[in-house]
């Protein structure tokens, strides 16, 4: 079984500066990682390989440091890793994203499985995965809690609805996204990374795609765009008050009220 997990490095910290012109985040320079979710799509692909055989490919679109977050990938345990890195995939929403992964996927071979995190910390749309498997022409599943069983061509997972879980099974090849609960990633190999081959992880650029229409491709390929984007403001306001706790119930109770929030 072949199994490709789609990863994006995110940044490691909430302190991150907004281009005010594209409204894009500015990501040079920022300490990055891998993508929470992605962690556990990883694990995902690592244990069915492990159960039922195969290989784990990653792939991930950004900046060429973006093979950083590939090259773990590796130390985990997956196989090798694509990065899509390209001045023309910059600034792209959400669908020119799936579009470019798509891409890069068709170039990397036939898969089996297709994983994805429920979701990015830093754009938090839960749209990439559904996007990418409408451009494969393959079926997806969102939410996924668990994963029961493959077999017959098919297979069998445990998801989360607004309101229910649902058993279903689905005929690979496909795509499934899984949420937070479905495991605990393991940690990097620290001995993997010594002996790791300098082609482990190749790069794709845009000369190597079949679609060469520029227009498909970043901010020009995005349906949409950001008006405007900014931090929330901090709030470093703070107030003490003194006394019992009597005092300080009656005093707390005066102040929400003089603020109306009782």
């Amino acid at each position: 079984m072949n199994i490709l997990v789609c990863v994006k490095q995110v940044p490691g910290s909430s302190n991150v500066e907004v281009d005010p012109v594209t409204g894009v985040l500015k990501r040079n320079g920022v300490q990055s990682k891998i993508n929470p979710y992605d962690l556990y799509a990883i694990e995902t692909a690592l244990s069915l390989t492990e159960k039922y055989g195969g290989r784990v490919e990653t792939i991930t679109m950004g900046p060429p440091q973006a093979k950083a977050a590939l090259i773990e990938t590796v130390c985990m345990g997956a196989a090798s890793g694509t990065v899509l890195s390209d001045r023309k995939f910059a600034g792209a929403d959400v669908l020119a994203t799936a579009y470019t992964l798509s891409q890069g996927i068709k170039k990397c071979g036939e898969f089996d499985l297709i994983i994805c995190g429920k979701q990015t910390t830093d754009g938090d749309t839960a749209q990439v995965g559904a996007e990418v498997s409408e451009y494969l022409g393959i079926p997806n599943l969102s939410n996924v809690l668990s994963v029961e069983d493959i077999k017959d061509g098919k297979i069998f997972v445990t998801a989360s609805l607004d309101d229910k879980i649902v058993s279903q099974s689905i005929k690979l090849p496909c795509l499934i996204s899984v949420d937070g609960d479905i495991n605990t990633p393991r940690l990097p190999s620290y001995k993997i990374k010594k002996a790791l081959p300098e082609d482990t992880v190749k790069m794709l650029t845009f000369a190597d795609f079949d679609d060469q229409n520029p227009d498909n491709y970043g901010l020009t390929g995005s349906a949409t765009q950001v008006e405007r984007i900014f931090p929330p403001e901090k709030n470093t306001e703070k107030q003490s008050i003194e006394g019992d706790s009597t005092a300080q119930a009656a005093a707390l109770c005066e102040l929400l009220r003089a603020k109306k929030i009782i």
